[in-house]
């Protein structure tokens, strides 16, 4: 497996470029720095099918459009952040920042989705709280987070469409149940697992 981070954009945001053996890949929230993702994606001779967003605030979602021109790849959220990507303005205004707006989204995921990307199946769980229709996606032993879970964290839930105990029950109903070896991969911030999460989250305790 191809498995690479980038930390792009002026809030950090880890976006990951997954690929099989083959070069089939996928993007996870590739929030900015879009000459940098697709650099990658050349110099490793990838094919890539998909863009997936684990959710749609502005600085996980900035450099879409450039990807999606570029390579054709198809752009994958869940609809609950339809709501999210209409509040675009607003959050350009209140964070202060300019981004390019996303194109429609090719597709939409739900709760226990499938996606085979060669020989890798990245699985769908819908984990609202952090953003309305926020996901995480498991794969071989990983799951990517989004802002839903942080090494000794969890995702601001003060943002619109925000809410702190629907965010705590999907962690404690969709990431816990994967087994402590998991590895977590956030949106934010180092990896963690887990275990580590389980013991040391102060949220989950």
């Amino acid at each position: 497996m191809f498995l690479k981070t980038l930390i792009v954009g002026d809030l950090a945001v880890n976006c990951y470029i997954i690929a099989d053996e083959n070069k089939e890949a996928a993007v996870i929230d590739p929030g900015d720095n879009s000459g940098d993702i697709l650099q990658i994606i050349k110099e490793n001779n990838l094919h890539l099918r998909y863009i997936i967003n684990t959710h749609t605030h502005f600085d996980h979602i900035g450099a879409i459009a450039e990807i999606k021109k570029a390579t054709g790849a198809e752009f994958l959220i869940h609809e609950g952040e339809m709501h999210v990507l209409k509040t675009l303005p607003s959050q350009r205004f209140i964070f202060g920042v300019d981004i390019d707006p996303p194109p429609p989204p090719d597709r939409f995921l739900n709760d226990n989705d499938k996606i085979q990307l060669g020989g890798i199946i990245l699985k769908i769980l819908y984990t609202p709280g952090h953003s309305p229709g926020g996901i995480c996606i498991h794969a071989d032993g990983m799951v990517f987070t989004g802002d839903t879970l942080f090494a000794g964290s969890i995702g601001r839930t003060d943002l619109p469409g925000g809410d702190y105990n629907t965010l705590i029950t999907a962690i404690k109903e969709k990431l816990l149940p994967l087994g402590d070896n998991t590895i977590v991969l956030p949106g934010h911030g180092p990896k963690s697992t887990i275990k580590d999460e389980r013991k040391y989250n102060p949220f989950l305790a």
